[in-house]
């Protein structure tokens, strides 16, 4: 039986667990991103936060296995377990943007020669919103979040939980000048990495008040990686989402539910970055 869209997201993202070189453990949120390069081949890329993977000594994903048809075996999973050299990520250049992708053909086409297929499904450049169709997105706009926030997800089936919430700010601005939005979603530990989303099937109220029946909107609008927390004195301060509930104990900050977002398009950066270094264009 075919899977609906939102049965497809749920196939979208990985749970990343990471250990430092003192063994300590966190986890965060990575999803799975396409481009198309020349004579029709297509580049898999994992994306998640730099802090994610940042002096993590070691990376470990979990992977659902596909059966001889290709349909998804959700009982049965491959984790993967990657000693992490950080000269196989591609950051992005910019310091300020905590973004970095993972190419991870090798790592589906080495399952594939052990017989143990992977099923996932990715993101690509179409479901980044272009300039007209970010016009036509509204100041508040329902979201979801798909991750695993406190690390926690349905270990039985691999599947992710999904939060909702909605913009808190309108997309088409860029929030303080960078190309980032602001989210009101409970983001917890864990959710580092995760996709935002909008996510109508079915039928959406459009910006002009009408209400579009028997149509999908469904755009990728970026990657959450922080939000503003306040200190037991009072101060203001935007830090990254932990990747440890450890982290997020052992100081006092008191979290209000606001998520920062790096906007899609920079994607589109990272993508033209690796066509340049590869020569994929």
């Amino acid at each position: 039986m075919a899977l609906s869209i939102l049965e497809e997201l749920c196939y979208c993202t990985t749970r990343i667990e990471t250990k430092d070189k003192e063994g300590n453990l966190y986890s965060g949120t990575g999803f799975f991103y396409s481009f198309n390069v020349k004579d029709n081949k297509v580049v898999p890329l994992l994306c998640t936060n730099k802090h994610v993977i940042e002096g993590m000594a070691e990376v470990k994903l979990t992977l659902t296995k596909a059966d001889k048809e290709g349909n998804p075996m959700d009982l049965e999973h491959i984790t993967v377990t990657l000693r992490n050299n950080q000269s196989d990520w591609i950051f992005f250049p910019d310091t300020n943007v905590d973004l970095c992708v993972l190419p991870i053909a090798s790592i589906i086409n080495l399952e594939i020669k052990n017989n143990t297929p992977v099923f996932y499904r990715t993101f690509d450049d179409s479901l980044i919103p272009s300039t007209e169709q970010i016009e036509k997105i509204d100041a508040i706009e329902d979201i979801i979040m798909i991750g695993y926030p406190n690390g926690l997800w349905d270990e039985v089936n691999n599947k992710p939980l999904v939060r909702k919430g909605v913009t808190a700010t309108n997309f088409k601005y860029n929030y303080n000048g960078r190309k980032e939005f602001v989210i009101d979603a409970a983001c917890f530990p864990g959710s580092s990495g995760s996709p935002v989303l909008i996510c109508n099937v079915g039928s959406y109220h459009e910006k002009n008040g009408g209400i579009n029946v028997g149509g999908n909107r469904i755009y990728l609008l970026g990657t959450l990686y922080a939000g503003p927390q306040l200190t037991v004195t009072g101060e203001l301060k935007v830090i990254n989402i932990p990747t440890s509930q450890q982290q997020v104990l052992s100081v006092s900050h008191i979290p209000n539910n606001l998520g920062y977002v790096i906007k899609s398009e920079r994607l589109k950066e990272v993508t033209k970055l690796l066509k340049n270094k590869f020569g994929l264009e």
